[in-house]
């Protein structure tokens, strides 16, 4: 994908949600592993069958969720593909022009998730914020 992991996610609104969602974070990062991945395949499996309808809510779905952990270019993404669908459901029209959003998806999603899924875990070595215990600070 063409995106560094500092644009992938937005660390404050990432913060903001962490805090807010308290003890349940993990859980709930958890469920939009589960439910990201669904929704993937869903959007992919209704590309296949050239159905638009079946593109709407896993995409309205993924859009909510990943905005919810600041992974805006992966909320984009799934609002531009859910916007898509919700053109071609009305003009009663195939989503061949989703195909080459929906080929972005996988990728982003699942380096968005790597991403997340990092941060998040309490074991991932921080890097230090200078001096600490045992740690020598720099004298000038």
């Amino acid at each position: 994908m063409g995106f560094e992991g500092s644009t992938l996610v937005d660390w404050d609104a990432f913060g903001q949600a962490r805090s807010e969602l308290g003890a349940g974070f993990v859980r709930i990062l958890g469920y939009f592993r589960e439910d990201g991945v669904k929704s993937v395949a869903a959007i992919e499996q209704a590309m296949r069958a050239e159905s638009a309808a079946a593109m709407v809510i896993p995409a309205h779905t993924l859009k909510g969720e990943a905005r919810q952990f600041g992974a805006e270019p992966l909320g984009a993404l799934a609002e531009t593909i859910e916007a898509i669908a919700r053109d071609c459901v009305e003009l009663q029209d195939t989503p061949e022009v989703a195909l080459e959003h929906i080929v972005k998806l996988r990728p982003l999603f699942s380096e968005t998730l790597t991403l997340l899924e990092r941060e998040a875990n309490p074991l991932v070595a921080r890097k230090p914020q200078g001096g600490g215990f045992g740690r020598k600070t720099a004298h000038y």
